[in-house]
């Protein structure tokens, strides 16, 4: 389902233009440059949650973010970045995912640690949300891009 996720994204994106990335079509939106740093820190993020099982620390904090709270910090930091750094960044981070899935048992899956709300919840539900959100930025690329051809037209 990841993969699958990600190959649709990819698709999506592929070609894209510095200029096309960094489109705002207003000063509070989200460009797909943004959208993309997102789910690289996402994905980060639940590595340290689900892979070392521990709390942010400052350090953490500082690499997932701007991308991660998006909003005014992202618009000024991630832009002009071309579609084969947002690549590299979205591979590499997958890849170290994929890595770890392979060394680790089935039942790590099912381990259930306190979540949202300090609810009950296991691994597999956190990692569906890593691309349960990609998938929903996907969307937001999907109508970004139709607002941009608009634009253009």
């Amino acid at each position: 389902m990841m993969n699958y996720t990600r190959d649709t994204t990819l698709d999506e994106v592929q070609g894209l233009t510095v200029e096309e990335l960094d489109y705002l079509y207003d000063d509070d939106a989200n460009s797909i440059g943004m959208l993309l740093a997102h789910m690289v820190s996402v994905e980060k993020a639940y590595q340290i949650m689900t892979f070392e099982n521990r709390d942010f620390t400052e350090e953490d904090i500082q690499l997932v973010n701007p991308a991660m709270d998006l909003g005014a910090p992202a618009r000024e930091q991630i832009k002009g970045n071309s579609i084969e750094y947002y690549l590299a960044a979205l591979e590499e981070t997958r890849q170290h995912t994929i890595e770890t899935f392979k060394k680790l048992p089935d039942s790590w899956l099912f381990e259930q640690q306190s979540f949202w709300w300090d609810l009950p919840a296991n691994n597999y539900f956190k990692w569906f949300h890593v691309f349960e959100d990609e998938l929903s930025h996907r969307g937001q690329i999907r109508i970004i891009k139709k607002m941009m051809s608009k634009v253009k037209n």
